[in-house]
This record gives structure tokens, sequence and C-alpha cells, in this order.
């Protein structure tokens, strides 16, 4: 059977528009398609792939578990959900970890164990959920209304109440909307889909201190952020701020699907038997597979390397930058990096996207203006180097029209 992309139109739901592209191989930061082009991926999968495509500890993982069992109901438990769970524990602020598939339900296990808790503790009264403009949570009806871009989340019908938003990085707009009726406060210690927005220290530690006040709970959406992608195995670690909820996912199984929730003890025990669940959750498949990643990433020498790389991108983009002017800054941390396109840009960042495609380079947007890389963590400095003389090219050929 040929596969062509026509046929996506004719048999997919259309809410998304691939590109013409169709990718069949993988290895490190290379990508073949269909036709046999080759292209270097500073996309990533989304952040997915923090290991590149088919790296050998994850083949393997998959490989020797696929060999063993694949799945079990919640009924039982499994021995790679306890040994990952343990990893997390050991590695984190947390001491209890819950499974689920994506970040979405990673996230909305969060924010229904904050209203538990609340509801446990306090009493009814104390249900608010604040987030942020331009945040970004996950597609499931409550966590598309926690994040903070009403476009996802109109025209659905009622949406879940008591969800407020504040914008980001303006403590002062926070501190007027937080009170003791506040449960939760979830946020992206790095802004993701919003532009790729870094905090300010002193946003960061305004907001724990508040929730402090208010004995409201932080809980971080480090779906994005975590598992190495800021050169810190979580985001947290690096700002020092230390939340109450923790979510990850994406690069935890670094292409198998796999999303956890992280907290402690105290607050945990409020999600009883039959409070929540998921069928997959914990699968020992994902687990597998995301324990190889974690413990492939979780190193001095993968975290400091990505602290370097970064380096090597700022240098570089610099440099193309000089030649051709239309990047107004470089946001982010790590490998997760925004090019901001200037004025005489604006609105404009998914044409430099495209041009990159047609130059070999897979890259991404954060909104309009952004133009976003997440590339592999373990990115060899030949593929960053040859992906950025790719980007020159696409960058010349949107300056030159």
């Amino acid at each position: 059977m040929t596969i062509t992309r026509a046929q996506f139109d004719e048999v997919m739901v259309p809410n998304y528009a691939p590109s013409a592209v169709i990718p069949v191989k993988g290895e490190g930061s290379h990508v073949w398609d269909q036709a046999g082009k080759q292209y270097i991926d500073f996309a990533g999968g989304i952040a997915v792939n923090c290991l590149g495509h088919c790296h050998p500890a994850l083949v393997g993982a998959l490989k020797e578990q696929g060999e063993k069992l694949w799945h079990v109901a919640n009924v039982m438990a499994n021995e790679p959900a306890i040994r990952l769970a343990q990893k997390l524990v050991n590695a984190t602020f947390a001491d209890k970890v819950y499974f689920a598939n994506s970040g979405a339900e990673a996230n909305e296990a969060a924010l229904k164990l904050a209203r538990r808790w609340a509801l446990d503790n306090y009493g009814a009264q104390k249900s608010q959920i604040i987030a942020f403009n331009k945040g970004f949570h996950g597609r499931t009806f409550f966590t598309v209304t926690v994040g903070g871009q009403a476009a996802y989340s109109d025209g659905f019908g009622p949406k879940p109440g008591d969800v407020v938003h504040a914008d980001y990085n303006d403590l002062e707009s926070f501190a007027k909307i937080i009170s003791d009726d506040t449960c939760a406060v979830m946020l992206e210690p790095l802004q993701g889909e919003g532009g790729v927005v870094s905090p300010t220290a002193e946003f960061i530690a305004g907001v724990r201190e508040l929730c402090d006040k208010h004995n409201a709970l932080l809980i971080f959406d480090e779906v994005q952020t975590g598992v190495g992608r800021t050169g810190d195995l979580y985001a947290y670690q690096g700002l020092g701020v230390t939340p109450d909820i923790l979510s990850t996912a994406k690069a935890l199984g670094g292409g198998f699907p796999i999303g956890a929730m992280l907290t402690t003890t105290e607050i945990a025990k409020h999600l009883k038997i039959g409070t929540h669940g998921s069928t997959y959750g914990g699968n020992p498949l994902a687990c597998a597979v995301a324990e190889a990643a974690f413990d492939t990433v979780n190193t001095q020498e993968v975290l400091d390397g990505v602290k370097q790389k970064e380096a090597l991108f700022r240098e570089l983009l610099g440099e193309i930058n000089e030649k051709y002017n239309v990047f107004s800054e470089v946001r982010g941390k790590g490998l997760l990096l925004g090019l901001v396109v200037n004025e005489n840009y604006k609105g404009r960042a998914r044409d430099f996207m495209v041009a990159a495609v047609e130059q070999g380079l897979m890259a991404l947007v954060a909104g309009v203006d952004v133009v976003r890389f997440t590339p592999s963590l373990v990115i060899p400095e030949a593929d960053i180097r040859e992906g950025m003389a790719r980007f020159e090219k696409a960058v010349a050929s949107v300056v030159n029209g």
C-alpha cells in the first residue's frame, strides 16, 4: 500500500495541517522522508526526542521489555513502573509518583489532586485555580481551560469554573488575584508555546512566597522543560524554587508516550483509592523506555553538554543575525530556544520554519513571532553547525523574498 500525503486529508480528522513531508526513518538528529531527502532535526518532535531518533539505549529497552511483559491492569504493580518511580523520587523533591500517558493527563491529575487536597483540608470554598496568560497545559477540557490561550478553549460549551489568569512575569497582577480561596497556582517555569519566555527571579520567588502565604499549592508544568531540556534535570532546580506538584512528560519517554505527576507524601494521600486512574498509566513498555531515557539524560556529562550546546547555538545565531538582522533576541534556556523576529518580520515566524524545511532543517514556531528550536539533548556539534548552515540559507531566502 502506497501512502501519500493526500490520503491524510481523506482519512484524518482535519484538526492538523501537516507539511507535505512524511518522515520514514530517523537516526540520531537525522531524518529521511519518503523521497529519501535528509533533514537535520532541530524540532525533536516538540521537545520529545531528547536523545534523537532510535537511540540504542531506548531501542534496547523497548526490545527487551517487548519480550517480557506489555501490559497489566493497575490491579497489579509492575517492575519497570516501580523502578522508574524510585528514580524520579531519588532525583527530585518528590516522594510519590503517578503515571499517565501524556503531559495533559499528568496536568489533569495535578489539578484534580490540588482541588481534592483543598477540599479535604479547607472546604469547598477553596477551589480557585490561577494560571497565566499564554500558558499551555494540554488539551483536555480542564487543562485547556487552565491554559492561558482562550482560542484553544472557546467553542466547546461551558468551561470548568473558578479558573483565572494573571500575566506571566507580572507579580503585581498575580498578587491582586491570589487569596485564601486559591487552591493552586499552575505555571511553566519557562513558557514554551507562549513564546519561550523565562521567568524573572523576582517573579518566580514571589509566586512561591504568595502561595505559601495563602496556603495554595504551586504546580510546575515541566512537560516541556523537564528531563534535561534547560540544562538542569528539571527547570525548578535551576531556579531555586521548589513546587508542591510537578508534571513531566515529552522527553521523559524520549518518544514513547508517558507522563508523570510528582508530589509529596502529604499531598499525595488525598488521591485515595478510586479517586483517579489511567488504564495505560504505568504501562511496562512505556516505563522501561522512560527509565532508559531518564538514566541516559540524568548524567552530569549530558546536562553540562546541554549548556555547552546552548552557547554554540547562540554564537551561530549571533553570526547569522549580524548578516541578516532578522531577530530581536534569542530567548529561553538550554536547548529550548526562541528566536524572536524583529519588527520587519512581525507575524512571519512560520515563513522561516517553512523555508528551513526546504533547506533540509526541521524547526518549530512558538506563536507567530518566535522560531523555536528543541533539538536532541545529545545532538553532535557537527549536526548543530550543519543545521545552522541550512538555517542561514533559509533566513537568506526569506530576507531576499
